[in-house]
């Protein structure tokens, strides 16, 4: 048995491949990366649903992992956080982080992040080939998450560089590399802050843990990296993916273009169409599970492609086309579903929105500087992403 979605070209585009798979069966056992035991698939848009509101299906990975024989030496910190926990665990450490992303909190954010824009956007040389990755996608949703999180300017060039490694597949040596960078770099960081205290979402976190929120040190630091990591990496794919299909369509980037007050409506096609989070982070089944008409038994990986849901018909009419008057987008899974959606979504939202009115107003004539099979996608199972956007203003 051969994965169909370790197929070169699947990196390229994965939906023929997604399409022929649910078209077979919404739910069906693929091989696991490591050999060994099967994975499941989920690839139907009411079995993703499903899935990610199951209790049955636990994300407590250190249980899964306890007293398994691996090579990994992923930094605890990072192997143990609020996304690999279940309730009541997730319950507490989710009501810590919420206040920060609530629409209030994030519409206080809206100046600083426009500023930011702004400043990258005046560096892009006129009329000359540029990379939209490095010089927007990538920077400002960095640039945003650790100003709310109270990172220094002089350190978030190695934060970017640490958390891109930390998706690189195929490479465990690099990853866990990268695991033990960032949770030294967010210790000590906290230390500096418990000597300097000051007014950011970290030192509120810090607060917390020395406080009555019973927050562990090793809690701290997760979520410290969790949030991070998460703020920024999924934020970028976001704004790559968004713009290319734009790019790809003409008539929606020139209605934009007209309408620039319309683009918060079209956010959620454009997260649907191509989600920058392709498969949700690792679940598995506590008890046998029946999903999609499919048997799981206890213990068994389940691989959520949220990518694949998506672009299910029976929920999406013509999944295929971007069509920005779609009046049901909203209902897409790029964020998840249920106590684990993405509490990050209205700052994403609103760094796209932002981001996407400032480039179509300062740079009309956009457009592609190479053919779009030539694009270069990251090897990454979990995000889906772009390691550069050529474009020419």
């Amino acid at each position: 048995m051969t994965d169909p979605t370790q197929e070169p070209r699947f990196l390229q585009d994965p939906y023929p491949t997604y399409a022929a798979l649910r078209s077979a069966c919404p739910v069906q056992a693929v091989p696991s990366a490591s050999g060994g035991r099967l994975s499941y698939l989920v690839t139907g848009y009411a079995e993703a649903r499903e899935a990610l509101a199951d209790a049955r299906l636990s994300k407590d990975t250190a249980a899964f992992f306890a007293g398994k024989e691996s090579k990994r030496r992923l930094h605890p910190a990072v192997a143990h956080n609020m996304l690999s926990s279940d309730p009541p665990e997730h319950t507490r450490l989710r009501k810590l982080v919420t206040k920060a992303f609530t629409t209030g909190a994030v519409a206080e954010l809206r100046p600083f992040i426009a500023r930011v824009t702004d400043d990258l956007l005046d560096q892009w040389p006129v009329g000359e080939p540029l990379d939209f990755m490095t010089g927007l996608a990538v920077p400002l949703p960095v640039i945003v998450i650790c100003e709310l999180l109270g990172v220094p300017e002089e350190d978030r060039p190695d934060i970017r560089r640490w958390s891109g490694e930390l998706f690189a597949a195929g490479q465990p040596g690099v990853i866990d590399a990268a695991s033990h960078s960032l949770a030294d770099y967010m210790t000590e960081l906290i230390a500096a802050k418990r000597r300097h205290p000051g007014n950011s979402l970290l030192d509120h976190l810090i607060s917390a843990r020395d406080g009555h929120d019973r927050l562990s040190e090793e809690e701290l630091v997760s979520l410290a990296v969790l949030l991070l990591v998460a703020g920024h990496e999924t934020t970028t794919n976001f704004l790559g993916n968004a713009t290319l299909s734009l790019l790809q369509h003409p008539a929606e980037l020139d209605r934009l273009r007209q309408n620039p007050d319309d683009i918060p409506a079209v956010l959620d096609e454009l997260l649907r169409f191509d989600s920058p989070v392709s498969t949700a982070t690792f679940r598995y089944t506590t008890e046998a599970v029946t999903l999609g008409g499919t048997d799981i038994p206890t213990g068994a990986p389940v691989l959520v492609a949220l990518g694949a849901a998506n672009r299910d018909p029976e929920r999406f009419p013509s999944p295929d086309q971007l069509d920005a008057g779609r009046d049901d987008a909203a209902g897409h899974l790029a964020f998840g579903h249920g106590i684990h959606r993405c509490v990050g979504a209205p700052l994403a939202k609103a760094e796209a929105e932002i981001a996407l009115r400032a480039v179509l107003t300062r740079f009309p004539g956009l457009r592609l500087a190479v053919p779009p099979d030539q694009l270069q996608w990251r090897h990454a199972r979990l995000v889906r992403g772009l390691t550069s956007l050529p474009v020419l203003n």
